[in-house]
């Protein structure tokens, strides 16, 4: 089925973190069949967003891969400017990246793994979004859209308490975000998915665990990047969503219900 046409995000320049499988795959491809310019972040999975990148091409969108270890302080700030060096701006930016890392009830955190867990899923958003606002605010405005999770509002499955709260703050920075640059014209919002058929839920997530959270789900099923995507297209997209700012869009086949 050919793409519905979103004519404001042909050229955007959008810059997708964690874009290599996955959610962001979904959304970068995407972006690619709406003509936009892509740079397509990836820490590990080289080979995973040279396809990513393919397909953009193929699609008639321009795209670069773009390495970076969020985890790592100023990692991020590189990753923007990078991109911005390789498309001469930067028109959205799309905070995808975050990771369970493992499982691990609270009692046996590590100071270690709390480390690794905030710095990528809290601080590379903070330090991304900071470094990305000057130059949305030099194209007189722009997007960001951040990826939280279900887990934000119901506290996570087992072993899951940190990497829900990380996301509680993703939620949280969002919204403050979104009233302190309205006035640059700058719209932040983000994109909460449920339990999506993804790389994410093969590491983390047993067969048993998954079966458990589809019978809380009313549509009776998990969901697939590509149902997201559209969330996303609407949110980075200035003809469709000029007047939002501030929400959390909940993409999970009835499963939470706000």
């Amino acid at each position: 089925m050919e793409p519905i046409r979103i004519p404001d995000l042909k050229d955007k320049v959008i810059l997708v973190t964690g874009a290599s499988t996955g959610i962001g795959a979904a959304v970068a491809r995407a972006l690619g069949e709406q003509g936009a310019r892509v740079a397509v972040h990836y820490n590990a999975s080289a080979a995973p967003a040279g396809d990513v990148v393919a397909a953009i091409e193929a699609a008639g969108g321009q795209a670069a891969a773009v390495q970076g270890d969020l985890a790592q302080r100023g990692a991020a700030e590189k990753v923007v400017q990078a991109t911005v060096d390789r498309f001469g701006g930067l028109d959205a930016l799309v905070n995808n990246a975050g990771s369970m890392v493992r499982r691990t009830p609270i009692v046996d955190l590590t100071d270690d793994l709390y480390d690794e867990l905030m710095d990528l899923n809290v601080r590379s958003v903070v330090a991304a979004s900071r470094a990305a606002i000057p130059h949305l605010r030099s194209r007189g405005g722009g997007a960001i859209v951040n990826t939280t999770s279900i887990a934000a509002r119901h506290g996570g499955g087992p072993g899951a308490v940190l990497y829900a709260a990380s996301k509680g703050f993703v939620s949280t920075f969002t919204r403050g975000l979104a009233k302190e640059y309205v006035k640059d014209k700058i719209r932040v919002n983000a994109v909460a998915p449920g339990v999506i058929v993804t790389p994410f839920h093969d590491r983390y997530s047993t067969e048993a665990q998954l079966d458990a959270m589809r019978a809380t789900i009313p549509m009776g099923r998990l969901g697939t990047s590509e149902e997201l995507v559209g969330a996303y297209l609407y949110l980075l997209s200035e003809t469709l969503s000029s007047y939002v700012t501030g929400q959390v869009i909940e993409v999970n086949g009835g499963q939470l219900m706000p």
